[in-house]
């Protein structure tokens, strides 16, 4: 087929917004963590991602709506990571084996977006943060259904609880280990928080 000059051009332009969107994002990720989002201007975001301050209103419309979409896509990426890792399990075992993997190596490779989440969801508006919930919640139960079917004589509300305590172990550790001056090796760090949220997760 003959090449389009004009819908190749198109491609290219859209690929390098969708690039510097990313770069935005990844940047607002690092100084929200570093100094907290009221503390980060849109000119900070927008040089740290190599644009100016009013370049990032291409992309966003204000910084709100960059705290928004960077905590909203973080929850859509680990609810249907979450469902393809249970969809893909052999059985309920590899399911929750499957899940803890999926955390750690979220938890290890976001801590800056963790660390935002804890400090700074309520700066998100009233809709994102309804939609984060909902979406932190269809999460959260992946689990207890999981759990619900290793578990089956072990009410709900205690499946969420160990759910919630497993997130703990497993979201806190590599932000605070990084915070005390030393950064967790992932190698050293993987097995560790592993086995140590499927040992929570399974205790009688």
């Amino acid at each position: 087929m003959p090449r389009n000059p004009k819908q190749e051009s198109q491609t290219q332009r859209s690929q390098a917004k969708e690039t510097r969107r990313k770069a935005l994002l990844a940047a607002a990720a690092g100084l929200f963590a570093a100094d907290g989002f009221n503390r980060v201007s849109l000119e900070d975001l927008g040089a740290a991602a190599g644009v100016s301050g009013p370049a990032v209103y291409r992309h966003f419309p204000g910084k709100q709506a960059v705290l928004g979409e960077l905590l909203l896509s973080v929850s859509r990426n680990l609810l249907g990571g979450g469902r393809a890792v249970v969809s893909e399990a052999a059985d309920s075992a590899a399911a929750l084996r499957g899940l803890v993997e999926f955390q750690v190596d979220f938890a290890l490779s976001n801590p800056d977006v963790i660390r935002v989440q804890d400090r700074d969801f309520s700066n998100l508006s009233d809709a994102d943060q309804t939609e984060v919930r909902t979406l932190q919640r269809n999460y959260v139960e992946l689990w207890v259904g999981v759990l619900g079917e290793l578990h089956t004589d072990t009410d709900p509300a205690e499946l969420r609880v160990r759910a919630h305590a497993a997130f703990g172990l497993i979201n806190s550790t590599p932000h605070s280990v990084r915070h005390h001056g030393r950064r967790m090796a992932v190698k050293t760090a993987r097995p560790i928080l592993e086995q140590m949220a499927l040992a929570a997760l399974n205790a009688h």
